[in-house]
């Protein structure tokens, strides 16, 4: 059944549920929330609907009885071949032959737009994903944030939404002052000094790569005596010698070394300290743009935490006004108890700096002052605890909660068969997002990223991401549209050509009880993608498609589409020819379905495998 044949089913019984309320079967207030949906076994019709036991109660009567008075008061329909109660009251709809085919016209003459829908034309929606500290390379975990936050996006833009994608650049605050810090030690080593280098600083060779970056074009401008800047390490340090050389601290306050190395930075610095905060965030932020570009990811916004700093004091304002601020102990709380957080949160401290938390504050204002009418923050799971402050602080300034989803990704383990990989960055195995597709190909990435739950652990296994067999699930859904266009293929170098007009007018001999199921699950799809961008849960479409490519398989396994006599030089039958043009058509809608589901979640649909 086609979406718009959906459409008048729900239609049929709406007005049946007039009909009952006219007649005071029902109350005229009564709310229809039933749902039509498909039935798994076909001897039990082709749709089946709950409205007679969602409405039972309403009506005061037995939900059989109620299916009775809807069915008597249902309008005729031509694509409707019977109408029968089953069970507890459950209606089922049988459809006629021509109505069942009909799904073949809507994905042939809609071609890459099946399936989508406008139902939310006209609500902007932002969507908030990633948005890793620009401090060092993309890692495995943030890229699954990254192919769920594109996927839920090329979604929620297939119902209909206008879609901003951002990822907001964390580029102020203590990890990028210890950032510049870092550069800053290292540029000082690449210059001859010798540095204490702090355990909590950025270790990687990037950081040395653009220390020297800063070297060549400044040569040593920015260079002061190390004593000066090593008066933050604590008089009780001790200190040892790593395998690179390195003096490392032993003991001491690790907090007050790097804090001390910080402010004597930006001491001797002065102005120059902003070069090397600059230097760093751009390298690296750049690196991170070429990776998620690289991986398909793209945003229309990169906004800036710096660009918030002028919007904290003035909301923070509001809140005061509000009386929702009050002082204790030197610090300015929010009273985030009253909008059922677990506790109040700092939003100042004693010195006057605001916290992040105040920002995050501040940031979600902005983003529904530029009008977005929902919002969707893709989150690591570490950070549930965010969640019930950031919805109190929109309660707090007068804004809809519930305009607020926050979706919370869990996090990934690679494994290599039955070995699982470790993640650290001493072993040089893979931790960076970069180095996994290198390894798998952003497809695999991309489709085992978001093929389960966002609330579930990924268990990610390298070997069988790379294989070429059914257990390799995108390498099986991609398989199948590859057959199809191997079919075509075949085909063309045998001196035929496929011909809709006879498939259309032959699609009544597609009755094998496989033909019928595969035809029944295109038709699902419309409804499938909707789920699927509804719930922010793209693992609907990925076990849509793993389903869709195993009926057809089996299918293609048992039926032939091309006759027998192509291969031998025979010409055809007649009979061998219009059964042949009606499975193509077959074959060619579970193509067009297959490829666009695979282009919502940014895969390829390849043509040859």
């Amino acid at each position: 059944m086609s979406q718009a044949q959906i459409d008048t089913l729900t239609s049929l019984f709406d007005s049946a549920i007039e009909v009952l309320k006219n007649d005071g079967e029902l109350p005229a207030d009564w709310q229809n929330n039933s749902q039509i949906t498909r039935t798994k076994d076909t001897s039990h019709g082709d749709f089946a609907s709950n409205i007679a036991l969602t409405a039972a109660k309403a009506a005061k009567a037995n939900p059989r009885q109620v299916a009775e008075k809807i069915v008597n008061a249902l309008p005729e329909n031509q694509d409707i071949r019977q109408i029968e109660i089953a069970g507890p009251g459950f209606i089922n709809v049988f459809l006629n032959t021509e109505a069942k085919f009909a799904v073949l016209d809507d994905i042939f003459n809609l071609q890459d737009s099946f399936g989508l829908s406008k139902q939310f034309e006209g609500q902007k929606i932002q969507v908030e994903f990633v948005s890793a500290n620009p401090t060092s390379s993309l890692h495995v975990g943030h890229g699954r944030g990254a192919a769920f936050g594109m996927s839920v996006s090329n979604l929620l833009e297939a119902i209909g939404y206008d879609v901003t994608r951002e990822y907001y650049v964390n580029d102020a605050g203590r990890q990028m002052d210890i950032l510049a810090t870092s550069t800053y030690l290292r540029y000082l080593e690449t210059n001859g000094e010798t540095v204490i280098f702090p355990v909590n600083g950025y270790q990687g060779d990037y950081v040395s790569d653009i220390a020297q970056t800063l070297k060549t074009q400044h040569t040593d401008t920015y260079v002061h005596r190390f004593a000066k800047i090593a008066k933050g390490v604590p008089e009780d340090a001790q200190f040892e010698i790593n395998a690179d050389d390195e003096k490392v601290l032993l003991s001491g306050d690790k907090e007050a070394h790097i804090d001390g190395l910080i402010a004597n930075s930006k001491a001797l610095l002065g102005s120059g300290y902003e070069l090397f905060l600059n230097a760093a965030l751009s390298s690296i932020l750049a690196d991170i743009k070429d990776d998620l570009n690289d991986f398909g990811v793209s945003y229309e916004c990169w906004f800036s935490e710096r660009s918030i700093d002028s919007e904290i004091e003035p909301v923070l304002q509001i809140l005061e006004d509000k009386g929702y601020l009050y002082e204790k102990d030197g610090n300015i709380w929010f009273k985030s108890t009253d909008f059922g957080d677990e506790k109040d949160r700092v939003v100042r401290r004693a010195n006057g700096q605001s916290t992040y938390f105040a920002s995050d504050i501040a940031y979600h204002k902005n983003k529904f002052d530029r009008g977005f009418d929902k919002v969707v923050n893709v989150w690591g799971a570490d950070h549930h605890g965010y969640v019930p402050r950031v919805k109190a602080a929109l309660l707090a300034l007068g804004i809809d909660a519930d305009r607020l989803d926050v979706v919370l990704v869990q996090f990934v383990a690679l494994w290599r068969g039955d070995e699982k990989v470790q993640m650290s960055s001493r072993s040089g195995k893979f931790v960076t997002l970069r180095e996994l597709r290198h390894e798998v190909g952003n497809d695999a990435a991309r489709f085992y990223y978001v093929a389960r739950k966002p609330e579930v652990h990924v268990d990610f296994d390298l070997e069988l991401a790379k294989s070429q067999s059914k257990d390799n699930l995108v390498y099986y859904i991609q398989y199948a549209h590859a057959r199809v266009c191997r079919v075509l293929e075949k085909l063309e170098a045998s001196g035929l050509s496929v011909d809709d007009a006879i498939g259309a007018a032959q699609q009544e001999l597609l009755v094998a009880p496989s033909e019928e199921e595969l035809i029944k699950l295109l038709a699902a799809y419309p409804a499938t993608l909707m789920r699927s961008a509804t719930g922010y849960e793209p693992h609907i479409l990925t076990n849509y498609l793993k389903e869709l490519a195993a009926l057809f398989h089996g299918w293609y396994d048992s039926n032939r589409i091309l006759p027998v006599s192509l291969t031998s030089g025979e010409t055809p039958s007649a009979d061998e020819m219009v059964m042949m043009q009606a499975r193509l058509r077959l074959s060619k809608a579970v193509r067009q379905v297959i490829s666009n589901g695979l282009g919502l979640l940014g895969l390829s649909a390849p043509s040859s495998m």
